[in-house]
Protein backbone atom coordinates (compact mmCIF):
# COMPACT_ATOMS: atom_id res chain seq x y z
CA UNK A 1 0.00 0.00 0.00
CA UNK A 2 1.18 3.50 -0.81
CA UNK A 3 1.36 6.47 1.55
CA UNK A 4 2.11 10.05 0.51
CA UNK A 5 3.81 12.17 3.20
CA UNK A 6 3.33 15.91 2.69
CA UNK A 7 5.64 17.49 5.25
CA UNK A 8 8.28 20.25 5.05
CA UNK A 9 10.26 19.09 8.12
CA UNK A 10 12.90 16.83 6.57
CA UNK A 11 13.75 15.06 9.83
CA UNK A 12 10.11 14.18 10.47
CA UNK A 13 9.65 12.95 6.90
CA UNK A 14 12.70 10.70 7.31
CA UNK A 15 11.34 9.32 10.59
CA UNK A 16 7.91 8.65 9.10
CA UNK A 17 9.33 7.08 5.96
CA UNK A 18 11.56 4.73 7.98
CA UNK A 19 8.70 3.52 10.17
CA UNK A 20 6.18 3.20 7.34
CA UNK A 21 8.56 1.26 5.12
CA UNK A 22 9.35 -1.02 8.06
CA UNK A 23 5.59 -1.76 8.17
CA UNK A 24 5.61 -2.67 4.47
CA UNK A 25 4.25 0.56 2.97
CA UNK A 26 5.57 2.16 -0.21
CA UNK A 27 6.26 5.81 0.59
CA UNK A 28 6.30 8.98 -1.52
CA UNK A 29 6.95 12.42 -0.07
CA UNK A 30 6.63 16.09 -0.95
CA UNK A 31 7.82 19.12 1.01
CA UNK A 32 5.44 21.60 -0.65
CA UNK A 33 1.68 21.56 -1.02
CA UNK A 34 1.77 22.39 -4.73
CA UNK A 35 4.30 19.60 -5.39
CA UNK A 36 2.02 17.18 -3.55
CA UNK A 37 -0.91 18.25 -5.71
CA UNK A 38 1.10 17.39 -8.84
CA UNK A 39 1.97 13.96 -7.40
CA UNK A 40 -1.69 13.28 -6.61
CA UNK A 41 -2.63 14.15 -10.19
CA UNK A 42 -0.19 11.52 -11.45
CA UNK A 43 -1.05 8.73 -9.04
CA UNK A 44 -3.48 8.27 -6.17
CA UNK A 45 -1.95 6.72 -3.02
CA UNK A 46 -3.88 4.73 -0.44
CA UNK A 47 -3.47 7.38 2.27
CA UNK A 48 -2.05 10.90 2.74
CA UNK A 49 -0.25 12.22 5.82
CA UNK A 50 -0.70 15.96 5.48
CA UNK A 51 0.99 18.77 7.39
CA UNK A 52 -1.14 21.90 7.97
CA UNK A 53 1.58 24.54 7.46
CA UNK A 54 3.26 24.04 4.08
CA UNK A 55 5.04 26.27 1.57
CA UNK A 56 3.39 26.76 -1.80
CA UNK A 57 -0.07 25.52 -0.82
CA UNK A 58 -1.36 25.05 2.72
CA UNK A 59 -2.42 21.65 3.97
CA UNK A 60 -5.95 22.96 4.56
CA UNK A 61 -6.27 24.13 0.96
CA UNK A 62 -4.73 20.92 -0.40
CA UNK A 63 -7.22 18.89 1.65
CA UNK A 64 -10.07 20.94 0.16
CA UNK A 65 -8.78 20.24 -3.35
CA UNK A 66 -8.39 16.53 -2.60
CA UNK A 67 -12.04 16.36 -1.56
CA UNK A 68 -13.13 18.38 -4.62
CA UNK A 69 -11.61 15.93 -7.14
CA UNK A 70 -13.69 12.87 -8.03
CA UNK A 71 -10.56 10.70 -8.17
CA UNK A 72 -9.52 11.57 -4.62
CA UNK A 73 -12.77 12.52 -2.86
CA UNK A 74 -12.64 9.34 -0.74
CA UNK A 75 -8.86 9.28 -0.26
CA UNK A 76 -8.02 8.82 3.46
CA UNK A 77 -6.24 11.90 4.85
CA UNK A 78 -4.60 12.26 8.26
CA UNK A 79 -3.62 15.82 9.13
CA UNK A 80 -0.43 16.34 11.14
CA UNK A 81 -0.06 19.74 12.81
CA UNK A 82 1.33 21.65 15.75
CA UNK A 83 -2.01 23.48 16.02
CA UNK A 84 -3.78 21.73 18.87
CA UNK A 85 -6.57 24.16 19.73
CA UNK A 86 -10.13 22.83 19.53
CA UNK A 87 -11.03 25.36 16.85
CA UNK A 88 -8.13 24.20 14.69
CA UNK A 89 -9.18 20.56 15.08
CA UNK A 90 -12.73 21.42 14.06
CA UNK A 91 -11.48 23.36 11.05
CA UNK A 92 -9.15 20.56 9.97
CA UNK A 93 -11.80 17.88 10.25
CA UNK A 94 -14.38 20.17 8.67
CA UNK A 95 -12.16 20.61 5.64
CA UNK A 96 -12.30 16.89 5.03
CA UNK A 97 -9.47 15.29 7.00
CA UNK A 98 -10.37 11.84 8.35
CA UNK A 99 -8.13 12.17 11.41
CA UNK A 100 -6.15 14.92 13.12
CA UNK A 101 -2.93 14.34 15.06
CA UNK A 102 -1.12 17.07 17.01
CA UNK A 103 2.69 17.28 17.01
CA UNK A 104 4.65 15.98 18.79
CA UNK A 105 2.98 12.59 18.50
CA UNK A 106 3.71 8.93 19.20
CA UNK A 107 4.78 7.06 16.06
CA UNK A 108 3.21 3.77 17.25
CA UNK A 109 -0.07 5.63 17.83
CA UNK A 110 0.12 7.15 14.35
CA UNK A 111 0.75 3.72 12.80
CA UNK A 112 -2.22 2.32 14.72
CA UNK A 113 -4.44 5.13 13.44
CA UNK A 114 -3.23 4.56 9.88
CA UNK A 115 -4.09 0.86 10.10
CA UNK A 116 -7.49 1.60 11.65
CA UNK A 117 -8.34 4.14 8.95
CA UNK A 118 -7.25 1.81 6.15
CA UNK A 119 -9.30 -1.03 7.64
CA UNK A 120 -12.39 1.16 7.30
CA UNK A 121 -11.53 2.71 3.93
CA UNK A 122 -9.92 -0.25 2.14
CA UNK A 123 -10.76 -3.47 3.97
CA UNK A 124 -9.49 -5.69 1.14
CA UNK A 125 -6.05 -4.11 1.41
CA UNK A 126 -5.63 -5.04 5.06
CA UNK A 127 -7.32 -8.43 4.90
CA UNK A 128 -5.07 -11.42 5.59
CA UNK A 129 -6.66 -13.37 2.74
CA UNK A 130 -7.34 -12.54 -0.90
CA UNK A 131 -9.44 -14.91 -2.98
CA UNK A 132 -10.82 -15.12 -6.50
CA UNK A 133 -12.34 -18.23 -8.02
CA UNK A 134 -10.23 -21.23 -6.99
CA UNK A 135 -7.21 -19.04 -6.18
CA UNK A 136 -6.42 -18.04 -2.60
CA UNK A 137 -3.55 -15.91 -1.31
CA UNK A 138 -2.65 -15.94 2.39
CA UNK A 139 -0.84 -12.67 3.09
CA UNK A 140 0.20 -13.61 6.63
CA UNK A 141 1.51 -17.08 5.86
CA UNK A 142 2.84 -16.08 2.40
CA UNK A 143 1.07 -19.04 0.82
CA UNK A 144 -0.88 -19.41 -2.38
CA UNK A 145 -3.33 -22.21 -3.14
CA UNK A 146 -5.24 -23.06 -6.27
CA UNK A 147 -8.10 -25.57 -6.15
CA UNK A 148 -6.85 -26.46 -2.67
CA UNK A 149 -3.34 -27.31 -3.86
CA UNK A 150 -0.45 -25.26 -2.51
CA UNK A 151 1.65 -23.50 -5.14
CA UNK A 152 5.30 -22.57 -4.82
CA UNK A 153 5.97 -18.93 -5.70
CA UNK A 154 9.14 -16.95 -5.24
CA UNK A 155 8.94 -13.83 -3.06
CA UNK A 156 8.79 -11.47 -6.06
CA UNK A 157 6.08 -13.52 -7.78
CA UNK A 158 4.09 -13.54 -4.50
CA UNK A 159 4.27 -9.73 -4.20
CA UNK A 160 3.36 -9.36 -7.88
CA UNK A 161 0.28 -11.57 -7.54
CA UNK A 162 -0.77 -9.79 -4.33
CA UNK A 163 -0.40 -6.37 -5.98
CA UNK A 164 -2.53 -7.41 -8.97
CA UNK A 165 -5.19 -9.17 -6.88
CA UNK A 166 -5.74 -6.03 -4.80
CA UNK A 167 -7.07 -4.23 -7.88
CA UNK A 168 -8.83 -6.77 -10.13
CA UNK A 169 -9.48 -5.43 -13.60
CA UNK A 170 -7.10 -2.49 -13.28
CA UNK A 171 -4.37 -2.43 -15.91
CA UNK A 172 -0.92 -1.59 -14.54
CA UNK A 173 1.92 -0.47 -16.78
CA UNK A 174 5.31 -2.08 -16.34
CA UNK A 175 6.53 1.14 -14.71
CA UNK A 176 3.66 1.07 -12.20
CA UNK A 177 4.38 -2.56 -11.38
CA UNK A 178 8.06 -1.78 -10.86
CA UNK A 179 7.12 0.99 -8.43
CA UNK A 180 4.46 -1.03 -6.62
CA UNK A 181 6.25 -4.38 -6.37
CA UNK A 182 9.96 -3.55 -6.44
CA UNK A 183 9.84 0.00 -5.04
CA UNK A 184 10.80 3.45 -6.32
CA UNK A 185 14.47 3.19 -5.35
CA UNK A 186 15.20 -0.01 -7.29
CA UNK A 187 16.59 0.60 -10.76
CA UNK A 188 15.90 -2.39 -13.01
CA UNK A 189 14.79 -2.82 -16.59
CA UNK A 190 11.05 -2.87 -17.31
CA UNK A 191 11.55 -6.18 -19.14
CA UNK A 192 12.18 -7.71 -15.72
CA UNK A 193 8.41 -7.39 -15.16
CA UNK A 194 7.74 -9.61 -18.19
CA UNK A 195 10.14 -12.24 -16.87
CA UNK A 196 8.44 -12.39 -13.46
CA UNK A 197 4.94 -12.37 -14.97
CA UNK A 198 6.02 -15.37 -17.03
CA UNK A 199 7.28 -17.15 -13.90
CA UNK A 200 4.06 -16.29 -12.06
CA UNK A 201 1.94 -17.71 -14.85
CA UNK A 202 3.99 -20.90 -14.93
CA UNK A 203 3.47 -21.36 -11.19
CA UNK A 204 -0.26 -20.56 -11.27
CA UNK A 205 -1.51 -22.37 -14.33
CA UNK A 206 -1.78 -26.11 -14.72
CA UNK A 207 -3.15 -27.97 -17.75
CA UNK A 208 -6.52 -26.58 -18.90
CA UNK A 209 -6.62 -24.01 -16.10
CA UNK A 210 -7.73 -20.44 -16.79
CA UNK A 211 -4.95 -17.85 -16.66
CA UNK A 212 -5.89 -15.15 -14.08
CA UNK A 213 -3.30 -12.70 -15.44
CA UNK A 214 -4.42 -10.68 -18.44
CA UNK A 215 -1.95 -9.08 -20.84
CA UNK A 216 -3.11 -5.78 -22.33
CA UNK A 217 -1.00 -5.18 -25.41
CA UNK A 218 0.80 -1.85 -25.31
CA UNK A 219 -0.38 -1.14 -21.74
CA UNK A 220 0.67 -3.79 -19.24
CA UNK A 221 -0.95 -6.44 -17.07
CA UNK A 222 -4.08 -6.90 -14.95
CA UNK A 223 -5.66 -9.51 -12.72
CA UNK A 224 -8.64 -10.65 -14.79
CA UNK A 225 -11.78 -9.29 -13.12
CA UNK A 226 -13.83 -12.14 -14.67
CA UNK A 227 -11.55 -14.86 -13.28
CA UNK A 228 -13.73 -15.60 -10.25
CA UNK A 229 -16.68 -16.19 -12.59
CA UNK A 230 -14.74 -18.47 -14.93
CA UNK A 231 -12.75 -20.46 -12.38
Amino acid sequence: MQVLIVEDEEALTTLLRYNLEAEGFVVDSAARGDDAELLLAERTPDLVLLDWMLPGLSGIELCRRIRARRETERLPVIMLTARGEEGDRVRGLGTGADDYIVKPFSVPELLARIRALLRRAKPAHVSDRLAAGDLELDRTGHRVRRAGEELHLGPTEFRLLEFLMLAPGRVFSREQLLDGVWGHDVYIDERTVDVHVGRLRKALNGPQQTDPIRTVRGSGYAFDETFSLEA
